[in-house]
């Protein structure tokens, strides 16, 4: 068994695609709209099968409140980029682009190498070895 894909409800889907295409290679998919339910969404497509639905309705609400902050349900996701160096020439590629990085690279005390930055939604994103 493997989890298939994982969906994000979001405000802007090019922007959060290209979010996931520019740092981890993400392969974006064709837009899918449903007009009927006024859905639309877009899968990005990793190495190794892992995909994430990036989607959109305008009836649901934005948490940008809360962005970047702590709260029940979905935490984060992780990307293995293969080692420190790499954890760290992402990070700081990234923070120069202007992403928001909450978590600078370091060793967590559960063993992981890992830096944390916000996706354009305020979604958290590990980057680990």
């Amino acid at each position: 068994m493997k989890i298939e894909h994982v969906a994000i409800w979001v405000n802007d889907i090019d922007k959060v695609c290209e979010f996931y295409r520019k740092y981890f290679g993400g392969i974006v998919q064709p837009l899918y709209h449903n007009p009927a339910k006024q859905f639309t969404s877009r899968f990005v497509t990793f190495e190794g099968g892992a995909r994430l639905e990036i989607m959109h309705r305008p009836d649901i609400k934005s948490s940008s409140e809360i962005m970047g902050e702590e709260r029940i349900g979905f935490t984060h996701l992780s990307f293995s980029v293969g080692s420190k160096e790499d954890v760290d020439h992402l990070t700081r590629q990234m923070s120069k682009e202007g992403i928001q990085v909450v978590g600078q690279p370091r060793t967590t005390g559960d063993g992981y190498y890992e830096s944390v930055v916000l996706d354009p939604e305020g979604n958290r994103v590990e980057i680990t070895i």
